[in-house]
């Protein structure tokens, strides 16, 4: 699991400076200001929670997998596929009700988080 978690880490994280770098370069002008805000709000928390998988990766390695690290890293990525995904799609689309499931991506970021305290506290 560990490998896992440190692979998904580390591809999120070059996605993330990817997606960054073009937001930087390539859609300068291209957005509304309003936009491109909620833009680097999805690449922010994409790479914040890239890194939490390399995180969980890591303590698995350390410590030995478990169903919660395996817990917090599969909210931790799918938070990542709801909340920044569901920001950059709106960003490139201007469709503002995708904003109504962004939120779900949040509560799977809260309860990844959650499950790595409830796997430290197992350990």
């Amino acid at each position: 699991m560990w490998k896992l978690f440190v692979i998904l880490g580390a591809i999120n994280a070059a996605a993330a400076v990817g997606f960054g770098a073009f937001g930087a370069h390539g859609l300068e002008g291209k957005l509304s200001e309003r936009l491109m805000e909620v833009y680097q709000t999805a690449v922010q928390y994409h790479i914040m929670h890239a890194l939490g998988l390399l995180a969980i990766g890591l303590a698995a390695a350390y410590a030995g997998s478990s169903a919660s690290l395996g817990w917090a890293g599969g909210l931790l990525f799918t938070g990542i596929i709801i909340f920044s995904g569901s920001l950059y799609t709106m960003a490139f689309t201007g469709i503002s009700w995708l904003g109504a499931i962004t939120p779900i991506g949040g509560t799977a970021f809260i309860a990844g988080w959650v499950m790595l305290v409830v796997a430290v506290l197992k350990a």
